[in-house]
């Protein structure tokens, strides 16, 4: 496949995710805003097989959240599209997802790539440190989702997030 033949699939993805009518317009601007193709994923490929799954995601399908295993994050390693995903995923968590089979993925999904090693510097943040930085705008969902729904699979996992993050809930 030639370099535009590349390049015209990737628009044709893109455009396939923004004409979604359960994609919230924010969720869409944020996977665009990602050239995608030119990440490599963590299975060695282009990143842009992973439009799919961030489409599917942001639709509200749980499973597509645990399909990003082994792309995105391996056992305790973070791979090149982690802090792209993970702007995808709290565009997805500001949108509010409803349903909570949904917003239960999703924050596993989050509590998933916190708990990597943290692979930046002193002086950089590394992919741990990007996707951090995205998940804690999303700090009073967090706590709104433990005070709204004490006892839950999603009140655990966003509880789980606050305290990695070192943040009262």
């Amino acid at each position: 496949m030639t370099g535009s033949e590349k390049r015209q699939q990737a628009l044709l993805r893109r455009s396939a995710v923004l004409r979604s009518p359960l994609v919230p317009d924010a969720v869409a601007a944020e996977i665009a805003r990602h050239d995608w193709e030119a990440v490599e994923c963590g299975c060695g490929r282009s990143a842009g097989h992973l439009m799919d799954a961030v489409r599917d995601a942001a639709e509200g399908h749980p499973s597509a959240f645990h399909a990003l295993e082994g792309h995105v994050f391996f056992a305790e390693h973070l791979k090149p599209p982690a802090p792209a995903v993970c702007g995808v995923l709290m565009a997805v968590w500001a949108a509010g997802p409803p349903r909570r089979a949904t917003r239960e993925a999703l924050l596993w999904t989050l509590l998933a790539l916190l708990c990597t090693v943290d692979d930046g510097g002193t002086h950089e943040a590394g992919l741990h440190g990007q996707c951090t930085a995205f998940i804690r705008t999303g700090v009073d969902g967090f706590r709104r989702e433990v005070a709204t729904a004490p006892g839950s699979g999603t009140a655990a996992y966003a509880e789980a997030i606050l305290d990695i993050l070192g943040l009262p809930a």
